[in-house]
């Protein structure tokens, strides 16, 4: 087992909460960590549909069986048995009693916001970060590789092609998961609009132009938006709402959480065929804020990301929200390092003042350096960022 960096978070975390929830991805490790922090805890996992009939007809019954806590995976499956949860929890008395993990973000919070506010530690598992990989003796050989492979655990612990997995994924996360969460009647229309996603990541969202294009209405792009940031496919990263510019561009940008899984939707099947296809620096920018993300999850912290971008075209692709200050980082997939990489947080530094904090540039090449008074970080020393 590789070892996760939010390991010890969720370690702390059952010193304070009677309930710790792991939400995120499937096949993020979620049931594997969980199991690997808690060893001595049951588990039982409510995909099952015995012990998930079991939980629905007699949820007093069932949490007999499980006098010392339990680790419960996807829990979200069966929403009836939080309140008894609750109510168990508060007459015990004991912290981290019970481990809740869920694939279905909405399903999940909106639980635990109605039943058990107050009293869980939340941790989103994300797939590894490369620092989690680098600490476990297999970093990536090359960029290109790191971007074709993604990050999902099972293709680093099984002989699989990052093709044949990503198929499979696909194919069960479309047979059951989006039938859960809602009726698509037209299965190959919602894949479509999936590949259409992954096409447009790291870029602002556009729900009309997806609606035009996958030939639905807007209203259905927007309810399938949700279903995948409630799964964790993508994330919709925020512009920042300081007015540091009043033409500010006020939609978000679309990125998903894996770059691996986003090539096999484009239809990048080679390793080799990344080196020079159109989306490589969208699918790099896509990586640096993933990382980003899973530096701040894996700590138990909520996002902190933004961005800026006016309606003239000026940018900075991330923004650290630090309090007092914000932080601006530029990526860029090139390995040389130009003058014309540090226009856009030039800019907005002129516009924010005594607002702006420490400058960072993430490129595609390998020497650390300063330039311009900006922190040039090359793409393998990223945990410099994102493990401050």
């Amino acid at each position: 087992m590789i070892p996760r960096r939010a390991h010890k978070t969720i370690l702390d975390l059952a010193q304070g909460f009677p309930f710790v929830a792991i939400t995120g991805p499937r096949q993020s490790g979620k049931t594997t960590l969980s199991r690997a922090a808690f060893p001595d805890k049951p588990y039982a996992s409510l995909e099952d549909p015995d012990l998930r009939e079991f939980a629905d007809n007699d949820p007093r019954g069932f949490l007999a069986g499980y006098p010392d806590g339990a680790i419960f995976d996807e829990v979200q499956r069966c929403p009836q048995l939080f309140s008894y949860l609750q109510t168990r929890a508060d007459l015990d008395g004991r912290q981290g009693l019970y481990i809740l993990t869920g694939s279905q973000q909405f399903g999940l919070f909106s639980n635990i916001t109605q039943s058990l506010a107050g009293r869980v530690g939340m941790v989103q598992l994300l797939p590894f970060s490369s620092t989690e990989l680098n600490q476990a003796g297999i970093p990536p050989i090359s960029l290109d590789e790191l971007l074709f492979t993604g990050l999902y655990p099972p293709i680093y612990d099984r002989p699989v092609s990052p093709a044949q997995w990503y198929s499979g994924y696909i194919h069960t996360y479309l047979e059951r998961d989006v039938r859960q969460m809602i009726n698509v009647r037209d299965l190959s229309a919602f894949q479509r609009f999936l590949r259409l996603c992954a096409a447009r990541t790291g870029q602002l969202l556009n729900l009309s132009s997806l609606a035009n294009d996958c030939s639905i209405t807007h209203n259905t792009a927007k309810a399938w938006i949700s279903i995948l940031e409630a799964s964790y496919i993508v994330h919709l990263l925020l512009p920042h709402h300081s007015n540091f510019n009043k033409r500010l561009i006020k939609s978000p940008k679309l990125y998903f959480h894996d770059t691996g899984l986003a090539a096999w939707l484009v239809g990048i099947h080679e390793k080799s065929h990344l080196s020079f296809h159109p989306l490589r620096g969208a699918l790099f920018e896509t990586w640096v804020v993933g990382e980003l993300l899973k530096g701040r999850f894996n700590r138990g912290l909520p996002s902190n990301l933004y961005f800026w971008r006016d309606s003239t075209g000026n940018e900075v692709d991330v923004l650290f929200d630090q309090g007092l200050t914000l932080e601006p980082l530029e990526i860029k997939a090139g390995q040389t390092v130009t003058s014309d990489y540090f226009t856009g947080l030039k800019k907005w530094i002129g516009l924010a003042g005594q607002s702006a904090g420490r400058p960072f540039l993430v490129y595609g090449g390998d020497k650390l350096q300063t330039r311009q008074e900006v922190d040039v970080i090359p793409w393998s020393k990223i945990s410099s960022i994102t493990e401050r």
